[in-house]
């Protein structure tokens, strides 16, 4: 399933950290393009690296990267459909601090996870992961317009966020406990579910208060 975007509640303001986001993580493919593999091993997360107290900056440089195009295709289609309503939800500076401090969980799980590995890990799948539990707890009934592929047959159908994402932490869960850690790569699955528990409990922390809210709608 590929979500599309929460067909039951529309934003009260431009998500323009949202976009702002999707931009410096273009900009930053556009960098890798441009630059080479030497730019994306330098600015990677590497676990050995961080553990031995060198390149600590990659910690949060590596989650605006990605692998290629069909990766940060994928994951700005998952961003832009949790993120404007989360975006909405806690304010502008919040969301913005909450989806950094994601990334950073979400990279230091990946790290406890393989301290020694010396795969370059890189991607915001972990930090969209974190805006995701944001919304499962936020939103979890809210219906979901999503692709659904099976086969050659393809619809649109309407998922409520709970089973969606629901779904797709219980894949992350197998994945991480199926896959034997080598030095080839692959998907991040620690960092996953480290972005999304992380998102998930602390979401209620960043949300603005209701004061803030009705604020906000007088002066609209």
């Amino acid at each position: 399933m590929i979500p599309l975007g929460d067909v039951s509640r529309r934003p009260t303001r431009f998500p323009i950290v949202t976009l702002v986001l999707v931009a410096v993580n273009v900009a930053a493919f556009c960098a890798e393009l441009a630059f080479g593999d030497t730019f994306v091993v330098r600015w990677s997360l590497v676990p050995a690296q961080i553990t031995s107290g060198h390149h600590l900056e990659t910690i949060l440089t590596a989650m605006f990267l990605h692998a290629s195009w069909s990766h940060i295709v994928g994951n700005m289609i998952f961003f832009w459909a949790f993120g404007p309503e989360v975006e909405d939800e806690m304010g502008p500076g919040r969301y913005l601090l909450f989806y950094l401090l994601g990334g950073v969980v979400a990279m230091v799980s990946q790290v406890i996870a393989g301290p020694h590995s010396t795969v370059p890990n890189l991607g915001a799948s972990g930090a969209i992961a974190a805006v995701m539990g944001a919304f499962l707890v936020t939103f979890p009934t809210d219906r979901i317009r999503s692709l659904l592929v099976i086969g050659i047959f393809v619809r649109i159908a309407y998922v409520p966020a709970m089973v969606l994402i629901g779904l797709w932490f219980l894949y992350q869960l197998w994945q991480a406990g199926t896959i034997v850690p080598t030095e080839t790569g692959g998907v991040a699955y620690i960092a996953h579910i480290g972005g999304l528990l992380f998102g998930a409990f602390f979401a209620r922390l960043f949300e603005r208060s209701v004061s803030e809210v009705n604020v906000t709608s007088e002066e609209h």
